[in-house]
């Protein structure tokens, strides 16, 4: 297939051409039975999400070839899954092809309907089934920021945690519920009195005192720093109860809301009522978020801030004479042996590239990653090797100078060799570069390291997952 300068893909395919994943999925086996008949085959697969838990989790519906065509999520996934063979079952005109095409399915249960929402969310974005049609872009779960460097901290419904702005901000979330977050946000106003706006506001600044505040503070939502209103240390002190706050249970506030809700319904103000009722569901929604260490969403959570300053950084370290727009990553994933995956993952001008991302089964190098890494460099480049594609600008490979040794093997068997290939070791984070008998160590902020960092953990995101899937369906028996 051809590709564009940097590794994008020339075209993307439609529903209405052969499907063609846009994430190679080579880590799935053909479903064994391909051509049985139709009824047949429903009824087979009736029976086997018959036998599934009653449990939330996240199901992929698979073709002959083992390819994902749909990943939906379940709060149980006995009832969900087997509601797509029964005979009466109508999944209107968008899903139903699948069922001509489905062969079999994979399950991965989760904790609760929460953790499966992000899960189907991460496999979708992952993959890209052909018939899931949203999830598929950018757009993330929003966060709370809260911004307790400054001298008065303000508080911020944002998708972007790492946004420059928000340098050293207290960041809780991914929320489940936009509508719902801000609703509390405007609920929590009322009570602590924090600034949503975005103002440079300074302690010690003279003319804040003739500054003429906003609406906010007419209307009691604000305690107005902008104006000199509140000493330093009482705003801080209030910002501090609040982040508190989001963090326990919420209890007493919830316990009085209900209060007024009663209250307020016995003296028939039932719009009173009504508007107290969102304000508690609003609250309890703050309790349905997960963990940036959970790196749900790597995308908006990578470390990295800048990414052109760090591909010029990088270019640089290396001795490029051009510039780098393409990034490859190659990480393996085991556990003493067992269910070991490769991953690649692309970069494109800094940002991840979802739909050129690969996940590799391997089966014959066991806990020998040197073995593995060949094995992926192998599959991976052969067309590029043969010079039927461009290379990336840079391969990455995640690991010391042994893994780099290892890629490099498997180039040498290629006609054509890569224009740059190194491997970042964790820990001391050195970079190894082909050809260069000392490794780079560079300063832990250096804009280029943090790049290569984020590519890195990013590769080592997407072999884990699906190591983790595989063992999680061996261990319940899938």
């Amino acid at each position: 297939m051809e590709r564009r300068a940097g590794g994008a893909r020339a075209s993307r395919p439609s529903l209405s051409e052969p499907y063609d994943q846009a994430v190679t999925d080579d880590t799935t086996r053909p479903h064994p039975v391909a051509d049985e008949p139709r009824d047949e085959r429903l009824a087979r697969l009736l029976e086997q999400a018959r036998a599934l838990p009653k449990a939330p989790g996240v199901y992929l519906m698979q073709d002959a070839k083992g390819v994902v065509l749909y990943v939906g999520k379940a709060r149980s996934l006995r009832d969900r899954v087997s509601s797509y063979f029964l005979p009466s079952a109508d999944l209107g005109p968008r899903k139903a092809p699948m069922l001509d095409l489905v062969r079999g399915f994979d399950t991965v249960p989760c904790a609760d309907e929460f953790e499966a929402m992000l899960a189907e969310a991460r496999l979708i974005k992952d993959t890209r089934p052909r018939f899931n049609a949203m999830l598929k872009d950018d757009k993330s779960w929003p966060y709370l920021a809260v911004t307790m460097r400054e001298d008065f901290p303000g508080v911020y419904v944002t998708r972007r945690p790492n946004d420059p702005r928000l340098r050293g901000a207290r960041v809780l979330g991914p929320f489940r519920s936009p509508g719902a977050l801000r609703q509390a946000v405007l609920l929590l106003q009322s009570v602590f009195k924090i600034r949503t706006c975005e103002l440079d506001i300074r302690d010690g600044d003279d003319s804040r005192k003739r500054f003429r505040p906003c609406l906010l503070h007419a209307i009691g939502q604000c305690s107005a720093p902008c104006a000199d209103r509140i000493s330093k240390d009482d705003y801080r002190a209030d910002a501090a109860r609040m982040v508190r706050f989001l963090g326990s249970r919420r209890s007493v506030m919830i316990r009085e809301l209900r209060g007024e809700m009663a209250a307020a319904a016995d003296a028939k103000r039932y719009e009173q009522a009504a508007t107290i009722r969102d304000q508690i569901r609003a609250l309890e929604k703050l309790d349905e978020r997960a963990s940036r260490r959970d790196r749900w969403q790597p995308e908006t959570e990578s470390f990295y801030v800048d990414p052109e300053r760090g591909l010029r950084s990088l270019r640089k370290t290396l001795g490029l004479t051009e510039p780098i727009r393409c990034v490859e990553a190659i990480d393996i994933a085991h556990l003493a042996g067992g269910e070991t995956v490769g991953s690649k993952v692309c970069f494109v001008d800094g940002k991840p590239l979802k739909t050129e991302y690969r996940r590799y089964r391997i089966t014959t190098a066991g806990n020998d990653d040197y073995a593995a890494i060949r094995e992926v460099v192998s599959r991976r480049y052969r067309e590029a090797g043969a010079g039927q594609e461009l290379y990336p600008d840079v391969i990455l490979i995640d690991g010391g100078l042994g893994q780099l040794h290892a890629a490099l093997e498997a180039f040498d068997q290629l006609d054509a060799r890569p224009p740059m290939v190194i491997s970042l070791a964790k820990k001391e984070e050195l970079i190894y570069v082909q050809a260069r008998a000392e490794p780079i160590r560079l300063s832990r902020n250096n804009a280029g390291l943090r790049l290569c960092q984020a590519v890195r953990d990013e590769a080592h995101r997407f072999a884990q997952h699906y190591h983790h899937v595989l063992r999680r369906k061996r261990t319940i028996g899938q």
